[in-house]
């Protein structure tokens, strides 16, 4: 005798709650106790990648945050890498003396349309994505590079109001205006200092670009403060000493832009950078809720 309607739809349904109950038992095993994905985190353009492949890309811990604006927008921060290593390159090769190089007013431009430019989007781009540490990096760059470029420019005439009669080859070589620059430089290393810290938290890579930028702007300080003094050997030699470490800046800055760009462009080859994120305690439970909540 076949079973009546109500009992086939009862034991349809109690199959249903069976399936049901085994999928939440699959999920539950794969995700943890806590929810949270322990291999893979959702983040850009609806691909899954890993929490470590967001920290290269973005140079930045994923942080709970509402909504995710990295699913939307293009990476910025490999546009700014860009701008900052050309610009270093040509300064630090500058001060080496290559090829009989000296003097920047002849390249005075990229410290306005090269770097600053490239540098002042990509802050706002990350500003926008949320992407914090990113931001203030690029943000202190373009205005350095911006600062630095108006020493450059010798229609300016900055150092003129340092000398009695108003010339400014001569101004450029007073004590007053030296020691001025000087002091700048040895602000910023502290500045530079700070953020060092700070990368200590993301890959050796940029640590090891805020770790030499900061020695490289203490003795650039030294060389300044020489010429100043009339030391004039001594200043040259810090300045090729400054860059030195700045070629080395720059050198790094473009490994980091090409291994965000080859992620990006999904190469498939794992460049090193030297993770430091998981010497820190991890964020991820604060993340998983912050997620469920968005």
């Amino acid at each position: 005798m076949s079973s009546s309607p109500t009992h086939r739809a009862s034991t349809t349904k109690d199959h249903h709650l069976e399936e049901i109950e085994g999928v939440k038992d699959n999920e539950f095993n794969h995700r943890g106790s806590n929810g949270l994905n322990l291999t893979q985190t959702q983040t850009i353009g609806g691909m899954t990648i890993s929490p470590e492949l967001f920290e290269k890309l973005y140079l930045t811990p994923k942080v709970p945050r509402v909504g995710d604006y990295n699913k939307r927008f293009a990476n910025p921060t490999p546009m700014g890498f860009v701008g900052f290593v050309i610009c270093t390159f040509t300064f630090a090769m500058v001060n080496m003396g290559w090829g009989g190089a000296s003097g920047l007013a002849g390249v005075a431009g990229i410290f306005f349309f090269v770097g600053p430019v490239l540098l002042s989007l990509a802050t706002i781009f990350e500003w926008i994505m949320g992407n914090f540490f990113p931001m203030m990096v690029q943000s202190l760059f373009s205005v350095f590079w911006l600062s630095f470029g108006l020493l450059q420019l010798p229609t300016l005439g900055l150092a003129a109001a340092y000398s009695p009669t108003g010339n400014a080859a001569e101004g450029a070589l007073s004590k007053e205006y030296n020691s001025v620059i000087g002091l700048y430089l040895i602000v910023w290393g502290f500045a530079l200092f700070t953020f060092w810290i700070f990368t200590l938290k993301t890959n050796a890579v940029f640590a090891l670009i805020f770790f030499w930028v900061t020695v490289a702007a203490w003795i650039l300080a030294g060389a300044y403060f020489n010429v100043g003094s009339g030391n004039y050997a001594l200043a040259t030699k810090l300045q090729k000493t400054g860059g030195a470490c700045l070629f080395i800046v720059a050198a790094l800055g473009w490994y980091m832009t090409f291994v965000i760009m080859a992620a990006e462009m999904r190469m498939g080859i794992n460049f090193p950078v030297g993770d430091l994120s998981h010497f820190w305690p991890s964020t991820d439970v604060t993340l998983s809720e912050a997620e469920k909540q968005a």
